[in-house]
C-alpha cells in the first residue's frame, strides 16, 4: 500500500507557484478595510488620519486607496497608535481632523488638490495652529500657486516647508541612490538604498529652507532636468524627502515617492514612511526604527479597478536600471 500511494503522489503533478497564478482573493475587493473608525472612547494614544485619494493612473501607480490601507497596517504594529482611514480625497465626518495628532494626504494634487478648496483650506490651517502633524505623499506634495485670487503656496509653505511648483520643480522616473542619511528620528532603522520611483525635486521651498531638514538626497541624472531651474542645478544633490518644524511647534514631512505601489514592498521606503508619520504624530521612534513587517503578497489586495485588461500581479520592485527616463506633468487644470 505504501509503493502505490507513493507511485501516485509522484505521478500526481505539481502545480507550481507563479506570478502569473490568479489572485487566491480578489484584488479589487476594498470592503475589509474599515474606514473612519474611531478608537474606543478611553483611547489615550496618537490618532493618524490617512486620507486615500481617489482613483487615479494606470494599474499599479497611484494605488491611494490600497497604499494607504498599508500604511494604516504598518502604523498599527507601533503600540499606542490609532490609524484612521478615509477615502476619496476627503472624510465625510471632517471632525476626524480635529482630534487627529497627525494628518496623512495620499492623493492626486495640482490645481484639483482635495485640499486647496477655500473652506478646507480653513479646516487644515485649525489643525496646523493647534500643532497637528502634516504628512503629504507624492503628488499631494503639489500645489498651484494660486487659484483665481486666491494665494495657494503662502499657506502651503507654512504647512510643508516647501512643495511641488507646476514648471518649477520636475516629476522624472528615475532611480535615486541615497548614499548617506542625516541623524534623525526619522531616518532610524532606515540603510543607504536605491530604488526607482517618481521623484520629484526641485521643490519651492520656505524662505532660506528655515527649519527644513533634508531627509532623502540623491543626485539626478542632468537628463532628468527639464524645467529651467533644475537645470541651473545640473550635477547637484537635491532632496526628495524632508522634515518640518512649524513655528507653531508641529511637526510635518514631504516625500515625493511613492507613484509605483510596488515600492511599499522596500522596506526603507516603508520605514522612512512610516517613522515620519510617528515623527509627526509626536510619538518617539524606536532606535531601530519602526515596526514595519510586511508581505508583498499583499501588494495585491484593496486595489482601484482601472481599465478592462486582464489582472497582472504587482510585483516588488526590482534591482535598478541604468537607464532613467524623464518627463514632465503638464499644468493641471485650475478649479
Amino acid at each position: 500500500m505504501r509503493r502505490i500511494l507513493t507511485t501516485l503522489l509522484l505521478l500526481t503533478p505539481v502545480a507550481a507557484v507563479r506570478a502569473d497564478d490568479p489572485p487566491k482573493v480578489d484584488p479589487y475587493d476594498q470592503s475589509k478595510v474599515e474606514l473612519e473608525k474611531e478608537p474606543p472612547a478611553d483611547f489615550k494614544g496618537k490618532r493618524v488620519l490617512i486620507v486615500a485619494g481617489s482613483r487615479s493612473h494606470s494599474a499599479g501607480d497611484h494605488e491611494f486607496f490600497a497604499g494607504s490601507a498599508i500604511l494604516m497596517y504598518l502604523l498599527k504594529q507601533t503600540d499606542g497608535v490609532f490609524p484612521i482611514m478615509a477615502r476619496d480625497g476627503w472624510p465625510k465626518n471632517e471632525k476626524l481632523f480635529d482630534t487627529a495628532d497627525c494628518v496623512v494626504m495620499y492623493m492626486d494634487g495640482g490645481g484639483g488638490h482635495p485640499a486647496i478648496k477655500p473652506d478646507r483650506m480653513k479646516i487644515i490651517q485649525k489643525q496646523i495652529d493647534r500643532g497637528c502633524g502634516w504628512v503629504n505623499l507624492h503628488y499631494a506634495v503639489e500645489y498651484p500657486v494660486k487659484q483665481g485670487d486666491r494665494d495657494i503656496a503662502g499657506p502651503v509653505k507654512g504647512w510643508l516647508g516647501g512643495y511641488y511648483e507646476t514648471g518649477y520643480s520636475i516629476n522624472p522616473h528615475w532611480d535615486a541612490n541615497i548614499r548617506s542619511l542625516p541623524k534623525h528620528e526619522i531616518t532610524r532603522g532606515v540603510k543607504p538604498f536605491t530604488l526607482r520611483d517618481e521623484w520629484y525635486y526641485g521643490m519651492r521651498w520656505i524662505d532660506d529652507m528655515k527649519h527644513v531638514t533634508p531627509i532623502l538626497q540623491a543626485v539626478p541624472p542632468d537628463g532628468t532636468r527639464g524645467t529651467a531651474y533644475t537645470k541651473t542645478r545640473k550635477g547637484e544633490i537635491e532632496t526628495m524627502a524632508w522634515a518640518f518644524e512649524r513655528p507653531d511647534k508641529g511637526r510635518s514631512f514631504g516625500f515625493t515617492g511613492g507613484h509605483f505601489h510596488r515600492n511599499w514592498a522596500d522596506e526603507n521606503f516603508r520605514r522612512t514612511v512610516v517613522n515620519a508619520t510617528l515623527w509627526c504624530a509626536k510619538v518617539d521612534v524606536p532606535g531601530a526604527g519602526a515596526p514595519v513587517k510586511f508581505d508583498p503578497a499583499d501588494l495585491n489586495k484593496n486595489l482601484d479597478k482601472k481599465g478592462k485588461g486582464e489582472f497582472k500581479p504587482i510585483l516588488p520592485p526590482k534591482q535598478p536600471i541604468a537607464v532613467s527616463r524623464a518627463y514632465t506633468r503638464a499644468p493641471a487644470q485650475q478649479q
